[in-house]
This record gives structure tokens, C-alpha cells and sequence, in this order.
């Protein structure tokens, strides 16, 4: 077989042409835009890495917000289970308050009904005690038993002491005499017997006035400046009285 080397030539020198113009008009070309095409992928690929980061991250945000969320629910739950706590103890005190202080509204209610019962039936027993003592005293002459307290005034007058009869005595006075006060009026011998037996009582004679009051029911009251003696009904019951009020006030302490 014969060779034609100048083909050959022409040839290899065509291919050489070819291959430079491929790579000068074809190849490099296409490899810029493979080039591009390539920096383009990769910078889809890029985005696509940090839009998955990105994701991830709202991914891991959103959980936390959850949790965030969840916990916070959990913290106003419990804040509201404590405070509806609170709340009913502070009811449940309130009503204790509020049932003691009724109890002691209802004790004191009580305690004035019955005190206001008792004072009453004290004043009730008085005023029987007066129409009783009325009745009894109708037998008798109011005279006679003027002069019976008298004996009893002058033996209180004969209990005090030289300082208090002292007083006394210096104290009557024609411009202020000692005022005897006696349930019913009585007669100028029964004040004469009077003044003779304060006379006797004292050791001087006592300048005196006389007055009636009914409301005494029966005996005799000296009146002077500084000392009062009593000695009659109606002293006697306000003594009970008295004395009475004291015994319920005790009770009630």
C-alpha cells in the first residue's frame, strides 16, 4: 500500500485547523457557558443551602417559640391555679370573719335582749315593790311611821363620824337650814319631835324646814349641804335596784 504523504499532510494540517477552530469558536464558547452554567448551579445550590438553613432555623425557632409558648402557658396556668388558691383562702377567711362577727353581732344582740329582759323585770318588781309597800303602808298612820324612821336617822346620824357631824352642824344655817323631807306632811308636834330628837343626836339644836314628798312612799330624808341621809322606802328600793343592776352586770362579765 502507497502512502500519500502530502494528503496526509494536508490532512493532519486540516484536523489541526479544525481542532483550533473548534476550540477557538466552539469549544471555548461552550465551556464559558458550561462554566456559567456550572458557577449558576452551584449558586442555586448555594441558595438552596442556606434556604435549607434558613429553614432549619424557622424549624428550630418555630420549636422554641413553641416551647417558649407552652411554657408560658404552663407559668399563667399555674399563676392562675395559685391566685384561684389565694382567692378561696381569702374567701374562706372572709367568711370565718364574717360568721364570727355575726356570732358576736348574735351574742351581743342576745345579751342586750336579755339584759333589757332582766332591767324589765327589775323595774317590774319595783314598781310591784312600790304598790306592794303602798297597799301596806295604807294601815298605817304615815305619822307614825315618819317617826319611826326618825329613830333611824338619828341613830345614822350618832354613826358618822365627828368630822362629817361637824360638817353638818356647821353648815345649818337659818339661810340654809337642813331640809327634812317626810312622805306626808306632818303635824307641828311631829316636827317638834323631830327636831328634839336631831337635837339629842347632834348635842345642838338645828335649824330645819320641812317638806312632803309622796314619792318617798314612807320614812324620812335629811338634806344638808354636804350630807344627805336617806332613810325611807323609795332609798331602799333604789338600793335593790341598785344592787340588782350590779348582780346582772357581774353575770354578764
Amino acid at each position: 500500500m502507497r502512502i500519500d504523504w502530502w494528503t496526509l499532510a494536508l490532512q493532519t494540517v486540516n484536523v489541526l485547523i479544525l481542532i483550533w477552530i473548534l476550540g477557538r469558536f466552539f469549544f471555548r464558547p461552550i465551556m464559558g457557558i458550561v462554566a456559567k452554567r456550572q458557577q449558576e448551579a452551584n449558586k442555586l445550590l448555594d441558595d438552596a443551602a442556606r434556604t435549607r438553613e434558613q429553614a432549619a432555623e424557622a424549624r428550630d425557632a418555630a420549636a422554641q417559640a413553641s416551647a417558649d409558648i407552652a411554657g408560658e402557658r404552663e407559668r399563667i396556668l399555674a399563676e392562675a391555679r395559685d391566685a384561684a388558691e389565694i382567692e378561696k383562702h381569702d374567701l374562706i377567711r372572709q367568711s370565718a370573719d364574717e360568721i364570727a362577727k355575726l356570732h358576736q353581732e348574735a351574742k351581743a344582740a342576745i345579751a342586750r335582749e336579755r339584759s333589757a329582759a332582766e332591767a324589765a323585770v327589775v323595774e317590774h318588781a319595783s314598781t310591784l315593790a312600790i304598790e306592794i309597800a303602798q297597799h301596806l303602808l295604807a294601815r298605817f298612820r304615815p305619822q307614825d311611821l315618819s317617826i319611826i324612821f326618825v329613830d333611824e336617822v338619828c341613830r345614822e346620824l350618832r354613826a358618822l363620824s365627828s368630822e362629817a357631824r361637824e360638817t353638818l352642824t356647821s353648815d345649818a344655817t337659818a339661810d340654809h337650814p337642813i331640809e327634812i323631807v317626810s312622805a306626808a306632811p306632818l303635824s307641828d308636834q311631829e316636827a317638834q319631835q323631830v327636831r328634839a330628837a336631831l337635837w339629842k343626836a347632834v348635842g345642838r339644836e338645828l335649824p330645819v324646814t320641812f317638806r312632803s314628798d309622796p314619792a318617798i312612799i314612807s320614812g324620812i330624808e335629811l338634806i344638808g349641804r354636804n350630807v344627805i341621809i336617806r332613810n325611807s322606802w323609795r332609798a331602799d328600793l333604789d338600793r335593790i335596784r341598785l344592787e340588782l343592776g350590779r348582780d346582772r352586770r357581774n353575770q354578764q362579765s
